[in-house]
């Protein structure tokens, strides 16, 4: 028992002894990790907290560097701002000064002007006392001589008085009678001048173009053996072509080019179609041209009612007899002197449009005369006889007013005028066919006309070069300025102006311009 107390001692001594040791250990390894623990607290200090301090003071350091000169930067700034600001309050003094000399210098001339105002009043209160004066010593001036005027021609005032009425009476009436002459001549030539101007205006707004037409007509063929077919065998399509169709067709040695003659447009426009459609059709042969020749009268046939009423729409007239359209539009294949006759009625129509309207008047009649005063020359090759009064006949047997009729027949003179409307429709008609352009020989008259103006202002002295423009309506003159000043030039617009008026037959006015323009060019290399 004894004994198993002792090894029970025994056991518990040495469990007492492997605790201790194993505390031991754990101590050592505890303070194994501390040492560790503290060795690397260290290193990362020296490594880590170390370079954030330097980096913490190179910041700081920068940051004063900035901060200096940003105060460096400030100084000087207020100091331009100083520097400025003082300028302009020493700008801002001299203004003052300136200005208060000005006020000064105002001030004196106020008490000047106010010092010089009383003298004047002084003046004007001296002067109206003489005037007074004199006023009174000249009505006892004027009665003692009037006194003496009757004394000495027997005569008292009032016969004198009636005397000199008469005297006046009849110099007034002289003077009236020449104001009446002058008022008179002013006015014819003021009545010239609105003429003038009218027609001219008329012209102006009136801007056609010039249809060129002559009594042949041109057919281009396709190829050059095609005039062996127009002409057939033994020429049996040709002459069945002129039986039927009225018009000549000629054949000569121009290349792929045939020409059909003809006085009458109408036929000529006729054949022209139905050989363009015996060419397109390929067959040619008399019954093919009968057929063909139909279909191209009845196409002419509606072209000159289209184009009558398309005449009439531009004219501005509604209402017509159908055969008066019909004439109309056969007057589109009819030229005189080279200008188209429908073309020449719709625009003297609207001419005498523009005249009636310029004169006061009611254009309509002087419209619908004007758009009719030529359709006699649609049947002046079938009727004898002038077309003013064959015209005339047939607007009468169709329902036209009498004073339409009497403006077609006396466009002419034909029959002596009674109206104005006849004087306006004689005015449009040669407006139309005279002006620039309208027909031939008279625009080969106006070619000349202007560069026989031009020659005859390059003879002046120091002219260059002479344009004429605007229909003849203005010339401009180029000239020397070496040779013409200002003064020259003036002087020679108005020799220029009159040697026109007394040498040159025009319309209207011209307006005449005198460039004179100095021109100095250098070069930079």
């Amino acid at each position: 028992m004894i004994g198993s107390i002792k090894s029970r001692r025994g056991d518990s001594t040495d469990t007492v002894d492997t605790s201790l040791l194993v505390l031991g250990a754990i101590a050592l390894v505890v303070l194994g990790s501390a040492i560790s623990l503290m060795v690397l607290h260290g290193r990362f200090r020296s490594q880590v907290l170390a370079p954030r301090n330097e980096r913490v003071g190179a910041v700081r350091r920068e940051a004063q560097r900035i901060l200096g000169r940003a105060e460096e930067e400030g100084r000087a700034r207020a100091a331009v701002f100083r520097e400025r600001e003082e300028a302009q309050l020493d700008q801002r003094r001299v203004e003052l000064s300136a200005a208060e000399e000005r006020l000064i210098q105002r001030e004196r001339t106020l008490e000047q002007r106010a010092s010089n105002l009383s003298q004047r009043e002084q003046l004007v209160l001296q002067r109206e006392a003489t005037v007074s004066t004199l006023r009174t010593e000249a009505e006892r001036i004027t009665e003692d001589a009037r006194n003496n005027l009757e004394r000495i021609s027997s005569l008292d005032a009032r016969a004198a008085r009636e005397e000199l009425v008469d005297q006046v009476r009849d110099e007034a009436r002289r003077e009236a009678m020449l104001l009446v002459r002058d008022s008179e001549m002013r006015a014819r030539e003021e009545a010239d001048r609105r003429a003038r101007r009218i027609l001219a205006t008329a012209i102006e707004r009136l801007a056609t173009k010039v249809v060129m037409e002559t009594t042949v007509s041109s057919v281009v063929l396709p190829r050059e053996e095609m005039k062996g077919r127009i002409i057939g065998r033994e020429g049996r399509n040709i002459r069945a072509f002129e039986a039927v169709t009225g018009v000549n067709l000629v054949i000569d040695e121009t290349p792929q080019v045939v020409v059909l003659a003809s006085f009458d447009p109408v036929r000529r426009e006729v054949a022209r179609i139905t050989l363009e459609k015996l060419i397109a059709d390929g067959r040619i042969h008399p019954a093919a041209i009968e057929d063909c020749y139909e279909k191209a009268q009845a196409e002419v046939e509606q072209t000159v009612r289209d184009a009558g009423e398309w005449a009439m729409l531009d004219v501005g007239i509604a209402r017509m007899h159908p055969e008066l359209v019909t004439l109309l539009g056969r007057l589109k294949f009819r030229t005189s002197y080279g200008q188209n006759v429908l073309n020449h009625l719709v625009e003297t129509a609207h001419i005498a449009a523009m005249l009636s309207a310029e004169l006061g008047v009611d254009p309509e009649p002087a419209k619908r005369s004007a758009f009719l005063h030529d359709i006699g020359k649609a049947v002046t090759h079938h009727v004898e006889g002038a077309h003013a009064l064959i015209g005339a006949e047939i607007a009468r047997r169709f329902g036209e007013d009498a004073a339409v009729v009497h403006g077609i027949e006396a466009h002419h003179n034909d029959v002596e005028p009674r109206t104005l409307l006849a004087i306006i429709v004689q005015a449009a008609d040669t407006v139309s066919a005279a002006r620039p352009g309208a027909r031939r020989d008279t625009l080969e008259q106006y070619t000349r006309r202007l560069g026989q103006m031009e020659e005859m202002i390059k003879e002046f002295d120091g002219v260059e070069r002479v344009f004429a423009m605007q229909a003849g309506r203005e010339v401009r003159v180029v000239v020397d300025p070496r040779s013409i000043d200002d003064l020259e030039a003036a002087h020679l617009v108005r020799r220029i102006s009159r040697r026109l008026e007394e040498e040159v037959r025009y319309a209207g006015q011209i307006e005449v311009t005198v460039i004179r323009e100095l021109r100095v060019t250098d070069y930079a290399r």
